[in-house]
């Protein structure tokens, strides 16, 4: 049997300590694997007191999470008080969640935990608290690491039954982007891409659809360069080491249902050209998949909804989905390595 999932409680004051609470209630009618969730148990004590939730919280080892989880909602402490009320977020709360984000990508690291699923942060919190990373994504690169090597460059994919697709740059300025939108980088997120579609979402063959950066993409030149010197090239040489490979494409025609049975990933050149189509089709089960990573981790694809924190009015839904996927990554993950681990 596979170890239980991590999943961390993410910003306090938001929702996410409620959606785990509610994923818990949903174990058996959603057919749930087990997960342990990292951090303050007193925090889902209080949340589930405040929401008149029923649902029995344990303090315990991540390894006795399997069995507990049935009957009880098991929560491996991270030994820091979470103090933030809903809705009202402050930076006393920051050593809390980053201690979780260190513990639950220990567990994982470690085989105690099978994948890690991570609840909404407010990175506008960890900022004020000096944390040094744009979000999650870039932290858990950082993690990864071992001393005097390079991070692993960690790729955002936004997926969902009906669409899943990836921005080449992430949380950076739209201003910027043309700039660091590369040959390099686009055949180097490409290859990751076609790789973890392979081997942890099986697809033998995966293709790759790469929308242009400007519009109609770029018009062979007339609306923009970067197209043909750059997004072309990086689809050329993705073809020659034999990854199936198309564009670039205008991306106002790639998301329609005829468009999207074309292709297994869209791949943009910034981050709303791709993630406001994924999150307008699938926004309640869209899930939020880091690929790159030596392990899996996935997340809910919306944020911290401060606005409803407390109330009651929160979505398990999203968190739901990215505990099924991750339970389903990691499985696969686990037998595309056995080879490597069995020649060790």
């Amino acid at each position: 049997m596979a170890p239980p999932l991590a999943l961390t409680l993410g910003e306090p004051a938001g929702i996410g300590p409620e959606i785990v609470l509610l994923a818990w209630r949903a174990r058996a009618a959603a057919g749930l694997p087990a997960f342990c969730a990292v951090g303050d148990p007193d925090l889902l004590c209080r949340r589930a007191a405040a929401l008149g939730l029923d649902v029995p919280v344990v303090a315990c080892t991540a390894s006795e999470a399997e069995e507990l989880f049935e009957h009880a909602l098991p929560v491996h402490p991270n030994g820091v008080a979470a103090t933030a009320a809903p809705g009202h977020p402050d930076e006393s709360s920051a050593p809390s969640v980053l201690q979780s984000l260190e513990q639950a990508v220990h567990l994982v690291r470690a085989g105690i935990a099978s994948a890690l699923v991570t609840a909404p942060l407010a990175k506008s919190v960890l900022y004020r608290a000096d944390f040094p990373f744009p979000g999650h994504t870039e932290y858990l690169a950082a993690q990864c690491a071992a001393p005097g090597t390079l991070a692993p460059r960690p790729v955002m994919m936004i997926w969902s039954p009906l669409l899943a697709v990836v921005p080449a740059t992430i949380h950076v300025p739209l201003a910027e982007v043309p700039r660091l939108v590369t040959v390099e980088l686009l055949v180097e997120t490409g290859r990751i891409v076609a790789r973890d579609m392979r081997d942890r979402f099986g697809i033998a063959k995966p293709r790759l659809a790469f929308a242009g950066l400007n519009p109609h993409a770029g018009e062979k030149g007339a609306l923009g360069a970067e197209d043909e010197a750059v997004v072309r090239p990086a689809v050329d040489a993705l073809r020659d080491a034999g990854i199936d490979a198309r564009g670039p494409l205008p991306a106002d025609t790639l998301f329609h249902p005829e468009a999207r049975a074309t292709y297994d990933v869209a791949i943009g050149m910034y981050h709303d050209q791709v993630l406001i189509p994924a999150k307008t089709l699938a926004f309640h089960d869209g899930v939020n998949v880091t690929l790159g990573l030596p392990f899996v981790r996935t997340s809910p694809d919306h944020g911290t909804a401060f606005d409803i924190a407390g109330t009651g009015k929160a979505d398990p839904s999203s968190l739901i989905a990215a505990l099924k996927l991750a339970r389903r990554l990691s499985t696969a993950d686990a037998a595309a390595r056995a080879p490597e681990r069995a020649g060790a």
